[in-house]
């Protein structure tokens, strides 16, 4: 294949954005995210059901745990993300993670049947095994076969048309097996002498992810600038397409190896985790947050109510304290907390009330304690808060920040939580602001479900070492 390259210098820096000479872009039939994890579901069922069926003509003592086996299995593999395909699967690379899942299966199971079915629930396993490995096969097998049809393809758009993009964008439309068909490129440079054209600039992005229907995008880089990378990345979120990145030194090995790196043609691409930003990872996070956040009120309703005749006795004014706070997309919700002060005006513009007088010796004591935040679970049931997530700040001072500190508007992409990363590193209060933006984000671009049960588990202690800071001293 022979494609025309010109030098960076040739080409010429350009500003992003810059107004192109670039040739009318074909249109680009725009296509559904194909499904193939589901087929490929359906296939290791296939599998298990025989391996099962195997098992039971055998012995004849399969009994309720075949199914039960099954199931486990199709589970665990859904929980491991062998269900979310890469470009390049391959049996040789998920082989050790099949035989691993089926093995964590069988133990799983084999601690609840039978003694004298053991046995019988090992040899079902390797069955297992083999059936598994032998239909994965199939399947990327015959994936491959309708990808280089036109079937179960994804529209890919390439961010930097430098040798490494062009190089890319020939690979992919050489080998249509991979199922990425390359629209076009995202870049400064004029797309003479390009196989593809020039899609626009940075700012270009939204308007060229809907419009070709991208499904996939390919950080090559280019002449695109790295600060311009991150609202590109986060842009991609937004769209919910796949990003991935051809790392660079690529060619010396600095790359990275495991379940998110697809070979294609030798050049490797990693992709990113963008879990935090995905519709389903959310609906799994949301039943978490109404699941413990119900349970919660249930378990504390004697410390709430107890706190809540003690704010009522303290002081004249009402038991809750409403304030307004700036939510996911700069929504703006009504947080609620026990009032821990006096009836007062400058609490929407007061930055802190630390040594405040007017501070009730009830509410010095709650929040010490954080008892004061209790009342936000019902902001957790009602949906407008979760109880991980970046802490809300008063509207007066996310406008202000979000001017003076890059990128302090992009924890808001996110639900605001009753804690957060930040805070159980002990950044709360009159704390550096700049450093709380930066754990917010970092919550963000690597969320887990698993790292919201730490991060709980981290407040308690958090909360226990800020009451012991804040301990009056004798004398």
């Amino acid at each position: 294949m022979a494609i025309q390259l010109r030098s960076e210098a040739q080409r010429g820096p350009g500003a992003i954005g810059a107004p192109l000479r670039a040739r009318p872009a074909p249109a680009a039939r725009v296509r559904r995210r194909p499904r193939f994890g589901a087929v490929v579901a359906l296939g290791d069922v296939f599998a298990l059901s025989l391996a099962v069926g195997l098992a039971s003509g055998m012995t004849q003592r399969v009994g309720w745990w075949g199914w039960a086996f099954m199931a486990v299995v199709v589970c665990v593999l859904a929980a491991t993300g062998h269900y979310r395909l890469g470009i390049a699967p391959s049996v040789s690379a998920d082989a050790g993670p099949l035989i691993g899942c089926v093995a964590a299966s069988v133990l799983a199971l084999g601690l609840v049947v039978e003694r004298g079915a053991r046995a019988d629930l090992v040899h079902t396993g390797l069955y297992a095994a083999g059936f598994l490995l032998g239909m994965r096969a199939f399947s990327y097998w015959f994936l491959g076969q309708m990808r280089a049809r036109g079937v179960l393809v994804e529209n890919t758009l390439i961010i930097g048309a430098g040798k490494v993009g062009v190089e890319l964008a020939g690979i992919l439309r050489d080998h249509p097996g991979y199922g990425l068909v390359p629209v076009g490129f995202l870049d400064s440079f004029d797309d003479a002498g390009l196989p593809l054209p020039i899609l626009g600039g940075a700012q270009n992005l939204d308007r060229v992810l809907s419009e070709y229907g991208v499904r996939r995008v390919v950080i090559a880089f280019g002449a695109v600038r790295e600060p311009d990378m991150v609202p590109i990345v986060r842009a991609c979120d937004r769209a919910s397409v796949d990003i991935h990145v051809l790392p660079r030194f690529f060619e010396l090995g600095f790359s990275a190896k495991g379940r998110d790196v697809d070979e294609v043609w030798g050049m490797p691409l990693l992709r990113l985790r963008r879990a935090a930003l995905r519709s389903n990872a959310w609906r799994v996070k949301r039943a978490f947050d109404v699941v413990v956040a119900g349970l919660a009120l249930v378990a504390l309703s004697p410390v709430y109510l107890a706190v809540a005749l003690a704010v009522r006795l303290s002081s004249p004014g009402p038991v809750y304290h409403r304030q307004r706070r700036t939510g996911q997309r700069g929504e703006v919700i009504e947080v609620l907390k026990f009032r821990s002060m006096l009836v007062n005006e400058d609490a929407d513009t007061k930055w802190s009330v630390d040594g405040d007088e007017r501070v009730t010796r009830v509410g010095r004591f709650i929040r010490r304690f954080s008892l004061d935040e209790l009342p936000q679970l019902i902001n957790v049931l009602r949906g407008e808060m979760s109880l991980v997530g970046p802490r809300p700040e008063r509207p007066f001072f996310v406008n202000r920040f979000a001017a003076e500190i890059p990128r302090y508007g992009d924890r808001h992409r996110v639900p605001v939580g009753l804690t957060g990363l930040a805070q159980v590193h002990g950044l709360r209060g009159d704390t550096p602001v700049e450093e709380r933006a930066r754990f917010d984000n970092s919550y963000i671009e690597n969320w887990s479900l698993w790292w919201d049960i730490s991060i709980l588990a981290r407040t308690v202690s958090a909360v226990l070492r800020h009451a012991r800071a804040r301990r009056p001293r004798p004398g």
